[in-house]
């Protein structure tokens, strides 16, 4: 009998600004993460990845959502998985510039897994990332 290794699960990185993603890419390797990160521009862009039934890959488990994005903003994606029981269990952390309260308590009533504040140093931005890592490495999802 063969224990096969479970296959790292898919990420969606939902972020319009270039460097953010170059960050978190980076932020992926100086980790080791070999989860497959798959990205998005906006939330119009994550729903369409999210409910298409053509992927070339498992559909993501986890996101990590920018707020301040062009189209469609992270609050208002959000409300949209949370309205669609296809995606309602999807774990989202929140990753974005905004320290605004109102930002905080609209993520934690549509039930964000956390909210983080982007550091400014690379250093921090690792750490945090490699604690995401830590989170989504420990935790049991249903297949």
């Amino acid at each position: 009998m063969s224990l096969s290794s479970p296959i790292p699960m898919t990420i969606l990185l939902v972020e319009d600004d270039e460097v953010d993603v170059m960050n978190v890419k980076r932020a992926f390797k100086k980790n080791n993460i070999s989860n497959q990160l798959v990205v998005a521009s906006n939330g119009i862009e994550a729903l369409a990845l999210l409910r298409s039934d053509s992927l070339d890959y498992p559909k993501p488990k986890i996101v990590l959502l920018d707020l301040n994005m062009p189209k469609m903003g992270g609050i208002e994606f959000l409300k949209e998985i949370r309205q669609d029981p296809s995606l309602s269990t999807l774990s989202v952390f929140v990753m974005t510039t905004s320290n605004e309260d109102s930002d905080k308590i609209d993520a934690f009533n549509l039930n964000v897994a956390g909210y983080i504040l982007k550091p400014l140093s690379m250093d921090r931005f690792i750490a945090a990332v490699s604690t995401l890592n830590s989170y989504w490495t420990l935790c049991e999802y249903p297949q």
